[in-house]
């Protein structure tokens, strides 16, 4: 019996299109902020000051 030696590992990787919820703004959003028990929300590098304020109060 043959072990094969180039099959790829199982992964459990897990892709979530986030993007940035500035209102208009299009772009990936890859700043997440805890807003609380069950909710993030992400921004891009552009609003991500946004996030931050939101986070604050």
């Amino acid at each position: 019996m043959s072990d094969p030696t180039n099959r790829v590992p199982p992964t459990d990787i897990v892709h979530v299109e986030h993007y940035c919820e500035h209102p208009g703004c299009k772009r990936w959003g890859g700043f997440g902020f805890d807003l609380g028990r069950s909710r993030t929300a992400w921004f891009c590098g552009e609003h991500r000051d946004d996030g931050e304020r939101g986070r604050r109060g």
